[in-house]
Parts: C-alpha cells; sequence; structure tokens
C-alpha cells in the first residue's frame, strides 16, 4: 500500500484508563474481528493480563479503515512497564492519550505524555468512559488543554465501553496522523538499502524468533536473508505477514508498514529489541536509533523448595526471558535454601507477574527472598564494584563508600491529603522538591533512595489517601550514603538469605521490627532458639523463641524434691545437648518477612 495511505499510532494512559477497551471498539468498527470472535480485551492473550485486568505486553494489530491501513500498537500502563511504551513509540508517528472522565489525568499519564513528546509524535486527546455517573468531562477537559495546550474542539469525549464516539478517534487518526517518513538521519532511502526496527520479539515453541518490526527503509521479502545489526547476526525471513490480530503471511512487507518476521534464529538474544534488520546481500550503512537497554534495579532471590526442582526452574526462567527482554538472571547458592537464581526485575509488579508466570506455567513451587537494589561500592584499594544483595558486600574494613540508586517520583493526589503524603516521604528519607496544581489536585515532585519505596511505599500511599493518590517513578542517580549490612542469626547461625542494607539510622528499627517478626512465623523447637540482629559483631535486636516444654515431673507421685530436681536437671542437659546440635526448620515465610512489614 501507498505509504501516505498508512497509520501508525498507539495508545498511551495510565493503568486502567481504557486502552484495550477502546482497542477492541476499534478493531469491531473496522471489521477487524468478528462480532462472533470478540471478547473484551482482546489483546491481552496472556491468561494473567485477562486475570489482573492490566496490559503486559504490547500487542501490534493492523485495521482498514476507509482506504487507510491503520497499524495500532496497544501498549501497557503501569510504571513497570513504560519500557514497553517507549519501545512502540519509537515505531509509530502519533499516539492517541487516553484519560479517564472520573479520574482525570494521572502520574502515569504524564510519564506517557512525556515520553510521547520526546519522540516529536502527534498526540491525540481522547476522555474515555463519559458514561459513568462521576464523570466530570468540562474538569478533565481543563486538565488536558493545561497539559498539552491544545483547543478544546481537538479534544474527543468517547465511551470505549459502549463504543460511543469511537469512529471520530479513527476519523482523527485520518486526518492528523502524519503518514509514515523515514528517519532523517542517514543517506539510506538514496542507497535503495533496507532497515526495518524491531520493537518487540518472543519465542514460538514451534517456529522459533518471531519478529514485530517497523519498515523504515526499502522492503523485506519472504525468504529474504536478512542481518541485525548490533548483534551481527544472519538469519532467514521464513515468514513475513501482518497481524489482525491473528498472523496473516504476505509477500513482503514495505516502507512504512508494521507486521512481523519468523525467523530461523533460536533464542531473542540473536535479535534485541532495539536491533536493525536489513538484507545480507546489501546491509544498511547505518542502523536506526535504537533504544538504551533496559536495566533492572530490583534483585530478588528464587530458590525452588526442593532441589531437584532447581534445574526445571533455571529452564523455566530463559523460556521467560527470550520473550521478556528486561530479564536479568544469575546462579546463586545459599546454604540454608540451596541452589537457586538471582533474577533482576524493572519493579514488585514486575515481579510479582514472573513469580506467578513461573508458579503456574511450569507448575514450579517457589521460595522468595526479600526484593532489594544494587548498589556501587568504592574499595579502599580504588577498586568499583556492584553488588545485587547484601551477603556480597565485602568486609566494612575494606569499603571507603557505599552508593545507593535514588529515584525521581511523581505523586499527583487530592490537595486535602498532601500533609500526610510528604510525612511518608519524609519517613522514606525523601525530599519533597516541588509541588504544583492540577484544577484540585496537587502534583507532589520529590527524590527518595530506591531502596525505601520497595517494600510497601506504595501500599502505604494508598492507604493514606484512600487510593487517591497514583505514583510514577525513574531511576535518578547513584549517592554515596552511611549504608551498613544487618546480618540476622537465628540460633547463632548467620542465615546470608536474610542479610539486608539499610541506612544506619534505620538499622536499630528495622532490625526490632523483622527479629520481631521472625519470632512470628519461625516455629518453637524443643530446645530455645535466640534469633539476632547484627551489624558487624554487634548485636543490635534480640527475641527468643521459648522452648517446648515436657512436665518429667508428673511421673512422680511423692513429694520428693530430690527425684525431681535430678529430673528438671537432666532434661536441661538435653536440652542443651538438642540446642549443639539441634536443626532449626525455617519455613518460607521467614525470607518474606520485609515484604509483610506494618
Amino acid at each position: 500500500m501507498n505509504s501516505d495511505h498508512i497509520r501508525n499510532f498507539c495508545i498511551i494512559a495510565h493503568i486502567d484508563h481504557g486502552k484495550s477497551t477502546l482497542a477492541d471498539r476499534m478493531m469491531e468498527i473496522t471489521g477487524t474481528v468478528e462480532k462472533r470472535q470478540m471478547k473484551s480485551q482482546l489483546l491481552d492473550s496472556m491468561e494473567l493480563e485477562r486475570e489482573k485486568g492490566i496490559t503486559i505486553k504490547l500487542t501490534p494489530v493492523q485495521m482498514h479503515y476507509k482506504g487507510f491501513e491503520l497499524n495500532l500498537i496497544d501498549t501497557p500502563g503501569h510504571v513497570d512497564f513504560s519500557y514497553e511504551v517507549s519501545r512502540s513509540l519509537q515505531a509509530v508517528e502519533s499516539a492517541i492519550l487516553v484519560v479517564d472522565a472520573t479520574q482525570g489525568i494521572q502520574a502515569q499519564t504524564l510519564a506517557n505524555v512525556y515520553l510521547a513528546l520526546e519522540q516529536d509524535l502527534t498526540i491525540i486527546p481522547v476522555i474515555n468512559k463519559i458514561d459513568l455517573p462521576a464523570a466530570d468531562v468540562e474538569k478533565v477537559s481543563n486538565e488536558i488543554i493545561n497539559l498539552l495546550g491544545c483547543k478544546k474542539e481537538e479534544i474527543i469525549s468517547v465511551s470505549a465501553k459502549t463504543g460511543l464516539n469511537v469512529e471520530a478517534v479513527l476519523d482523527a487518526i485520518i486526518e492528523k496522523a502524519p503518514s509514515p517518513k523515514a528517519p532523517v538521519d542517514t543517506q539510506a532511502v538514496f542507497a535503495g538499502e533496507t532497515r526495518a526496527l524491531i520493537f518487540d520479539s518472543y519465542f514460538d515453541d514451534y517456529r522459533g524468533v518471531v519478529l514485530y518490526i517497523r519498515v523504515f527503509n526499502g522492503q523485506i521479502k519472504k525468504n529474504d536473508n536478512i542481518f541485525m545489526m548490533a548483534s551481527k547476526i544472519n538469519g532467514t525471513a521464513l515468514e513475513v505477514g501482518v497481524l489482525k490480530p491473528g498472523m496473516q503471511p504476505k509477500d513482503s512487507l514495505s516502507e512504512g508498514e508494521v507486521g512481523y518476521i519468523v525467523t530461523n534464529l533460536k533464542t531473542t538474544r540473536e535479535a534485541k529489541v532495539g536491533d536493525t534488520v536489513t538484507l545480507s546481500k546489501k546491509p544498511a550503512s547505518t542502523p536506526l536509533p535504537g533504544y538504551k537497554n533496559v536495566l533492572p534495579f530490583v534483585y530478588a532471590g528464587f530458590f525452588p523448595v526442593s532441589n531437584d526442582q532447581y534445574k526445571d526452574l533455571k529452564e523455566a526462567i530463559e523460556k521467560l526471558s527470550l520473550s521478556d527482554s528486561a530479564l536479568r538472571f544469575e546462579p546463586e547458592n545459599s546454604p540454608v535454601l540451596g541452589f537457586g537464581l538471582r533474577i533482576g526485575f524493572l519493579g514488585l509488579l514486575h515481579m510479582d507477574i514472573i513469580k506467578e508466570r513461573l508458579e503456574r506455567e511450569f507448575k514450579l513451587d517457589l521460595v522468595v527472598t526479600n526484593p532489594s537494589t544494587n548498589y556501587q561500592v568504592r574499595l579502599n584499594s580504588g577498586e568499583e564494584i556492584e553488588i545485587k544483595s547484601a551477603s556480597n558486600l565485602p568486609d566494612a574494613n575494606y569499603v571507603s563508600e557505599i552508593r545507593e540508586p535514588w529515584v525521581k517520583g511523581e505523586i499527583i493526589l487530592p490537595v486535602a491529603m498532601i500533609g500526610n503524603v510528604l510525612t511518608l516521604i519524609v519517613e522514606k528519607r525523601g525530599l519533597q522538591k516541588n509541588i504544583s496544581y492540577l484544577e484540585d489536585r496537587a502534583v507532589i515532585n520529590f527524590e527518595a533512595p530506591m531502596a525505601n519505596l520497595l517494600t510497601d511505599f506504595y501500599d502505604q500511599l494508598k492507604s493514606l489517601t484512600s487510593g487517591y493518590a497514583s505514583f510514577n517513578y525513574e531511576i535518578s542517580d547513584y549517592r554515596p550514603e552511611d549504608l551498613v549490612r544487618v546480618d540476622f542469626l537465628i540460633g547463632g547461625e548467620r542465615i546470608d538469605a536474610l542479610a539486608l542494607m539499610c541506612h544506619r539510622s534505620e538499622s536499630d528499627s528495622i532490625g526490632r521490627t523483622i527479629t520481631k517478626k521472625l519470632k512470628e512465623v519461625i516455629p518453637r523447637q524443643n530446645f530455645e532458639v535466640a534469633l539476632q540482629a547484627a551489624i558487624g559483631a554487634r548485636i543490635i535486636a534480640r527475641e527468643t523463641i521459648g522452648a517446648f516444654r515436657k512436665d518429667v515431673t508428673v511421673k512422680i507421685h511423692t513429694g520428693d524434691r530430690d527425684r525431681k530436681a535430678k529430673l528438671l536437671e537432666k532434661q536441661k542437659r538435653g536440652k542443651a545437648r538438642m540446642k549443639r546440635f539441634g536443626k532449626i526448620d525455617i519455613p518460607s515465610e521467614a525470607f518474606t518477612v520485609m515484604l509483610k512489614r506494618d
């Protein structure tokens, strides 16, 4: 098709503002999917996506409307998956910004708008859910006008659920969205070269690696020999085609089109997201500008309950990492938990999704340790190392400085609740930077250490604001702080998997809190068990789990005090011996006590 009649666009919004429902109505109106095949959130194919009602993976689909080819990419809304949004923005020229008429602009709305403006995309504003009783179209329109500087008549009010006015959105895409243009960065067009951008890839058990691409220059035909410019790998395009939303093969994909290539590659590491695909016989001279490599900043240890499952866990993670380029993992060994993997994630929701997928799809029984972030450590010798867990920290005598990651955060909340939230930010060692106002809501910009936001910050924020606040963050930089490693000893034995990093000023209270929590989850033994928190050799907190006590004097019917004392002394010696050789059973809940902090 002539590229003047092609429109490539994506839908961006805060979580739960109706992106996937709007995509459903568009496919219905354009006849892409028959009425009988239609179901809600059609593009959310993963079982977890349908259950949680959120989009996790971006999904492309091609539609035809009034003689135009419309290529839509449905994107996730949650902050942990913003890297998925940044990918899809690279492959399109325009974006539909969806805002909920009952909630207005939220934190992730702002983050996605900034991403779209950075890519110089044409933004088409849409207000959704106007059929709800709580909808306030006038107020939300003013918020959008203040944000984008657009005119009121440019904002389209729709109800994606009922399909009201959705045709107006499709017409606006045809009228306002630009047709695809080749990047101006190179002279590839003049040389007749072919370049396509990989914006997603996944591994199909039966067909190998499937690439989702946007062709910028030239043409890719079936059976062409292709070359990945960043990974320097050659492959073959066994099949090319478009998604409607199922795979529909074609002879070729031309300039401006969005589609897929089935390759003969064995792993997605050979065709990374953001790489440029070109033809082997006439490779392009310069690659397309890709995206930055996504680096995880939340790490957790995943251990199988039975060591026999370690091989299964490794194979399962390798399979998941084929379609999730943000997943990083390395082997880890713990004296208590045995062999496992240390896995890096983009955030806590990302970790939760991967854990659930491992348990459901691969039937694994897992113990997950407390999540932590990575730290930069400078040694006295001048060498710099990066550690991903507290147990890897060298002895304090060799360390001259520890730097921890800080984030820039943005919270949008009702004005009346500012005081509580500012107190929470201070409690987390955060620094409030700026407060601005959107109608009756405030935007708080702050900085805080990543480690303090990991466990329960979002839950506390939601409870303080009755669920009205929305939160968005990005990694800012690494800063030197007075950080210490807090170790936990159970029965005098140091448990590496429980060790954590924290600021010295918080170490005492964290030590006391966790030893109390451990006392609740570790079962009583036949002997006394000491639970201790320590910094180096200094004990900072202690709790004691009392022993089970059998009344050994019950069989004595006389008042023979010597006999009683003899039996009690014998029991005492037995318990002392048991304490020396006894093994303490540590349940899996002990490793997630930090997640359940009050």
